[in-house]
């Protein structure tokens, strides 16, 4: 058998039944390829170099602004008129007559409504012809009087009879007084068809048209006409806490003057709006512990209106220094406001503060901060996902106030919240 039949034959063995490897060939096709890969990761390691770390983020710091700053007291509070009055008529009748626009601005006396005059008119004539007839009346008794007083003279009439004339002649006086009394009355009720503003002010609308039927009665039984509210000057009411309360107590005992109040609207970020403090009421109110205040401002343009909300600063105190920091410069962390501190060695710590309103665009910390701190004012948004104690690069920066003219307005006080406004 020739060599090539010799491996024809050894195939068909093969064929018909698998070679088995032994335990060194096994090993050694199993450590093949793990050389290979060895040897690829050690040149790979050999011609690729260690990737650097990247550098620290970049942050502007700057120290607190230190600023001079006198201590107010927040109120929200409601404005009222100075006067209110409800027009209502004196005298029964038709209203004949509207002599003002809804809304408008009415003076002391301006005649508003008409009442038909006629009735009243009548009864005036009638009561003047009463007076007449009492006239007549005292004269007569009179000249009675003065006859017979003559003839007592002779003894030709009785003392009684004198007696009874003179009682006349003061019958009639008092008739005729009676008279006279009836003929103002009724003058009054003619009077009384012109109803007329009782106070200058901003009217509302009529309650009645012409033409309609009124009534008079007292207090509020009678027909409402309209209504008068004097808007100049105007009061601004609010309620203050017992503990602000004593506290001004306490400072007007010690010396410090009553200072003027300020007040803002809603859509206002200047306390624009001058006036003072004068009235607060004798007792504070047993289930909120709270006392009403009132102010009295000014307001010749009739801006202001009754009902409408502002928040109001009263100075508390005197003058102390305060810091400030952007409002961008806080954060939250749970339930506390943290401000991010850079230290001497690039360190990043947090540190919780108490903070105050907001003063010129700046937010006043009242404890937590110090002068000489360098806090971060930009790029803490970079810090977000670094450790505590992470080191950073900085770059100075400065904090300057806002100008109250282009800063937007500042969301209303708490009620009775203390605060600070520069000088």
């Amino acid at each position: 058998m020739n060599m090539v039949q010799r491996v024809e034959a050894d195939d068909k063995a093969g064929a018909r039944k698998p070679r088995r490897l032994s335990k060194g060939q096994k090993a050694g096709l199993v450590a093949l390829p793990l050389a290979v890969l060895a040897g690829f990761a050690f040149h790979a390691a050999r011609e690729t170099p260690a990737l650097a770390a990247p550098p620290p983020p970049t942050v502007t710091v700057a120290t607190p602004l230190v600023r001079q700053v006198d201590e107010w007291d927040d109120y929200v509070g409601r404005f009222e008129p100075s006067r209110s009055v409800e027009v209502r008529p004196r005298v029964s009748g038709a209203i004949v007559a509207v002599h003002f626009a809804d809304g408008a601005v009415v003076r002391p006396g301006q005649l508003l409504f008409t009442i038909d005059p006629r009735p009243f008119a009548a009864a005036l004539a009638e009561a003047r012809a009463a007076v007449q007839g009492a006239r007549s009346d005292l004269a007569l008794a009179k000249a009675d009087l003065g006859r017979a007083t003559r003839l007592l003279d002779v003894e030709a009439v009785s003392r009684s009879d004198v007696d009874r004339l003179r009682a006349r002649v003061q019958a009639a006086e008092a008739s005729l007084a009676a008279a006279d009394a009836r003929v103002r009355e009724k003058a009054l009720d003619v009077e009384f068809t012109q109803i007329r503003a009782p106070i200058g002010g901003r009217i509302s609308d009529r309650r009645i048209d012409p033409g309609n039927l009124v009534s008079a009665g007292q207090g509020t039984a009678g027909t409402l006409l309209t209504t008068i509210n004097a808007l100049d000057p105007i009061y601004f009411a609010f309620d203050a806490s017992e503990g602000l309360f004593l506290k001004a107590r306490r400072a007007r005992a010690g010396g410090v003057s009553a200072s003027p109040v300020e007040i803002r609207l809603q859509d206002e970020a200047d306390y624009r709006w001058k006036g003072r403090l004068d009235f607060t009421d004798n007792s504070l109110d047993a289930h909120s512990g709270t006392i009403r205040l009132r102010a009295v401002l000014r307001n010749p343009g009739q801006f202001l209106t009754p009902g409408m909300f502002g928040n109001m600063r009263l100075a508390s105190g005197g003058a102390a220094t305060a810091l400030l920091v952007p409002d961008a410069a806080v954060q939250t962390d749970q339930a506390r406001k943290i401000v991010l501190v850079v230290a001497r060695d690039g360190s990043v710590a947090p540190h919780p503060v108490i903070l105050g309103p907001v003063v010129h665009g700046l937010r006043v910390v009242r404890s937590g901060l110090t002068p000489q701190d360098r806090v971060v004012i930009g790029g803490s948004q970079m810090l977000q996902m670094m450790p505590p104690g992470a080191k950073v690069q900085v770059r100075v920066g400065r904090i300057d106030p806002i100008d109250s003219q282009t800063a937007a307005p500042a969301a209303a006080p708490v009620n009775g919240e203390a605060t600070f406004a520069t000088r």
